[in-house]
C-alpha cells in the first residue's frame, strides 16, 4: 500500500532524515526544531491529536479546571473581604468542561498549524520500530505504512501507573484522565497518592464541593520536595479541608451500592480498616509508555523500571535510534521533554545540544502554588555541601498582604563559601512564574547577593524573592 502523507506529498517510498514517534511536548517540539534546522521530518502520533498527555489529558485541561475552580472559590469565599457582594454563586459543571475542552482543542490545532508552517509531515497512527531505519505505522484511517528514515526518535511519553487490587473503570475508580471528565461532583473523593497529580485534582474537586481524603503510603506528601516546603504545604491543604491518612497501604477495593470501599492497613503492617468513597482517584505515579513499540525486536535496551536507556546525547544502544521525555530516566515533566527535544534535534543536525538537569523547575498548580528548582536541604546535607538558608515569608510582603494571600514563603539555599545559589523553593501565589527568575539565576551561576542587588519593582510578590536572597547572604530589610 502506498499512501501520500501530509502537505509535502511524501510517500512511503520517501526516506526521511528523522521520524519522531510521539507527538507530545518532547516529540512535537523535536520535530519542529529538526525541521527548522533543515531536516526532512515526520511525526507519528496515535492519539489523533497532537500535544500528548500534557495537552490532551494532563497539564492543560487540569490547569483549566484548577483556574475555573479557583475562581469559584474566590467568588464564594474571598470576594466579600474585598468589598464585593455576590449571591447565589453556582457551579455549571458542563460549561466548565466545555471551557476546558475549548482550551485543549485550540492548542492541539495550533500545533498542527506549526507543523504545516515548518513543513513537518504529520502521520496519524501507532508507530513501532520495524528496524533501526524503519517505522511501521498502523494508520488510524486503516491499513499500515512503513516510513524509511535515517534516524528515529522515540518520544512516547508515559501512562498512569496501576495499583494492584484496583480495577480502573474511569467512572468510580479513575486515573487522572477520568478526574478531568467527571459528570458530577463526588460527595467524597478519595485520592490514593499524595503527589502532584493527586493534590492538584483533589484541589479541583475540593473547591467544587467534594470532601477530599488523601491516602498516602509514605509518612509525607510530595516526595522529592524540600521537607520544610512539603510540611508547610500539607498544613495549608489541611486548612483548605483536605484530610490525610499517611503511612497507609491500599490493599484492594470493592464496589457496593454505588460506593467504592477501600481496604486499608498501616504501611508497617497491622489491623485492616476500610474507607468508603463515591470516587477513587488512583494517582500513584506514572510509568514509561513503551509497550508495543518493537523495542525487543530491534534490541533497544530498557532498565528495570522500563525506561529506555540513553547516553548523554539521547542515543540508545542501537545506532540511529534516540529517545527523550518521559520514556527515558529523569523528571516526568513536559518542559524537561521539550528541552530534550530541542537538544536532541540540534545534535541530530550536527550542532551542540545541551540540557542542564540541575536547573529543571517543578511546579504544583494548587493555590497557593508550590515551585522548586535545584537542590533541597536534604540533598545538600546528604552530599555534605555547606550551605546557607535565606527565607522571607509572604506575610511580610506588601503585595501579598494587599492581595490577602499571605500563606507561604520564598526559600533560597546558597553555598556557604561561594554564595552561589544551589536551590530555590517557593510556596505562594504565582510561585510557578516566580521560579523562572531562580532558574535564570542558577543557569548563569548567580550568587544570592547578585539577586539581592538586582532592583525589583515595588510592590510585587517578586520582592520576596529579593528579600530571601538578602537573607541568604546578609539580612532582609522587611523582616
Amino acid at each position: 500500500m502506498k499512501r501520500v502523507l501530509g502537505r509535502r506529498g511524501l510517500s512511503a517510498a520517501s526516506t526521511m532524515d528523522l521520524v519522531v514517534v510521539g507527538g507530545g511536548p518532547g516529540g512535537y517540539v523535536a520535530a519542529i526544531k529538526a525541521a527548522q534546522l533543515g531536516l526532512k521530518v515526520a511525526c507519528v502520533e496515535s492519539r489523533g491529536t497532537l500535544g500528548g498527555t500534557c495537552l490532551n489529558v494532563g497539564c492543560i485541561p487540569s490547569k483549566a479546571l484548577l483556574h475555573s475552580s479557583h475562581m469559584l472559590h474566590q467568588a464564594q469565599h474571598d470576594f466579600k473581604t474585598h468589598g464585593i457582594k455576590v449571591s447565589d454563586v453556582q457551579v455549571d459543571l458542563p460549561q466548565m468542561m466545555v471551557n476546558k475542552a475549548n482550551a485543549v482543542t485550540g492548542l492541539t490545532k495550533g500545533i498542527e498549524g506549526l507543523f504545516k508552517k515548518n513543513k513537518v509531515t504529520y502521520v496519524k497512527g501507532f508507530g513501532k520500530l520495524k528496524s533501526a531505519s524503519e517505522v511501521q505505522v498502523d494508520l488510524l484511517a486503516g491499513g499500515s505504512e512503513t516510513l524509511s528514515t535515517k534516524k528515529i526518535l522515540l518520544a512516547t511519553g508515559s501512562e498512569p501507573s496501576p495499583l494492584p487490587g484496583l480495577e480502573i473503570d474511569e467512572k468510580t475508580i479513575i486515573t487522572s484522565t477520568g478526574a478531568l471528565s467527571l459528570e458530577k461532583i463526588p460527595e467524597h473523593l478519595v485520592v490514593i497518592g499524595a503527589g502532584v497529580i493527586g493534590l492538584e485534582m483533589g484541589s479541583v474537586w475540593g473547591r467544587l464541593g467534594s470532601k477530599v481524603t488523601v491516602v498516602e503510603y509514605l509518612d509525607r506528601i510530595t516526595p522529592g520536595l524540600d521537607n520544610e516546603l512539603a510540611s508547610s504545604f500539607k498544613k495549608i491543604l489541611e486548612r483548605q479541608g483536605f484530610k490525610f491518612q499517611m503511612s497507609t497501604k491500599v490493599k484492594g477495593a470493592t464496589k457496593s451500592n454505588g460506593k467504592v470501599i477501600l481496604k486499608l492497613e498501616p504501611a508497617s503492617g497491622g489491623a485492616e480498616s476500610s474507607l468508603d468513597a463515591d470516587v477513587v482517584l488512583v494517582a500513584v505515579g506514572r510509568r514509561p509508555f513503551t509497550e508495543g513499540l518493537g523495542l525487543d525486536k530491534v534490541g533497544v535496551k530498557t532498565n528495570k523500571r522500563g525506561f529506555i536507556e540513553i547516553d548523554e546525547h539521547y542515543k540508545t544502544n542501537v545506532d540511529g535510534v534516540y529517545a527523550i521525555g518521559d520514556c527515558v530516566p529523569g523528571p516526568m515533566l513536559a518542559h524537561k521533554a521539550e528541552d530534550e527535544g530541542i537538544a536532541c534535534a540540534e545534535i541530530l543536525a550536527g550542532q551542540a545540544g545541551h540540557v542542564n538537569y540541575n536547573v529543571i523547575p517543578g511546579v504544583i498548580y494548587t493555590h497557593p502554588e508550590v515551585a522548586s528548582v535545584g537542590k533541597t536541604e536534604e540533598e545538600l546535607k546528604a552530599a555534605q555541601i555547606p550551605y546557607t538558608v535565606g527565607k522571607f515569608p509572604n506575610l511580610a510582603n506588601s503585595r501579598a498582604r494587599t492581595n490577602g494571600e499571605t500563606d507561604g514563603f520564598v526559600k533560597i539555599l546558597s553555598h556557604k563559601e561561594t554564595d552561589q545559589v544551589l536551590g530555590i523553593h517557593i510556596i505562594g501565589p504565582n510561585a510557578g512564574e516566580m521560579i523562572a527568575e531562580g532558574c535564570l539565576a542558577m543557569e548563569y551561576g548567580a550568587s544570592s547577593e547578585d539577586i539581592a542587588r538586582t532592583c525589583h519593582a515595588h510592590p510585587t510578590l517578586s520582592e520576596g524573592f529579593r528579600e530571601a536572597a538578602m537573607s541568604a547572604y546578609g539580612k532582609p530589610i522587611h523582616f
